[in-house]
């Protein structure tokens, strides 16, 4: 499965680089995840407790960061095992273009999914993935605006438009991740959970 999505952030190109490679910020923001802890070598194992429909199931796995250009892009690779669950893996490449005194994270995500997950059908799934993708930005969007005051005085000062502006295309379940992103993680674990159900 190929997907891929982008999203307006309200802090610049910097800021949001951080804050996707603070593992704290990637594990509050996720939904259900409860580790998110470097391995070294920018690899990150992860772990969180999922629900779709009638399966749910707790996923530990691996996320590898590559072709790392700070503060503009990386590759991401990712696994995880939840058991009976079934399984997820893929890869994802994640984007962060300035704005002005803003950012856009786009992503595209190729991933495959095995297992009970499998045999969902893809309206449940879909459902729960754009449902914690949606979460996940609203999170981090919260958390950018906590960390930078500045940003949250811009955002209140600006027209409704402009705060209202929705991300450009469709907005697809694997917006992971995202997770999730994901997502350098963000979205490197965005990316990872969410794709892992689309």
């Amino acid at each position: 499965m190929d997907m891929q999505g982008s999203r307006p952030l309200p802090v610049t190109q910097q800021q949001a680089w951080d804050a996707l490679n603070d593992p704290a910020v990637l594990k509050a923001c996720v939904p259900g995840c409860d580790k998110f802890e470097p391995l070294g070598g920018d690899a990150y194992a992860v772990g969180a407790g999922i629900k779709v429909g009638p399966v749910s199931a707790k996923f530990t796995g691996k996320v590898q960061l590559s072709d790392i250009v700070a503060p503009e892009r990386y590759k991401l690779t990712f696994e995880a095992q939840g058991g009976v669950a079934g399984f997820g893996k893929g890869e994802s490449q994640v984007d962060l273009k300035p704005t002005g005194s803003t950012c856009e994270l786009s992503y595209t995500v190729k991933s495959t999914v095995g297992g009970k997950i499998a045999q969902l059908g893809q309206r449940l799934i879909d459902g729960a993935a754009k449902t914690m993708a949606d979460d996940f930005f609203r999170r981090f969007e919260e958390e950018l605006l906590r960390r930078h005051p500045e940003a949250a005085a811009a955002k209140a000062a600006a027209p409704a438009t402009a705060v209202a502006r929705a991300p450009s295309g469709p907005w697809p379940v694997e917006a992971w991740a995202a997770l999730a992103f994901g997502v350098t993680f963000i979205i490197g674990i965005l990316v990872f959970f969410t794709a892992a159900w689309g």
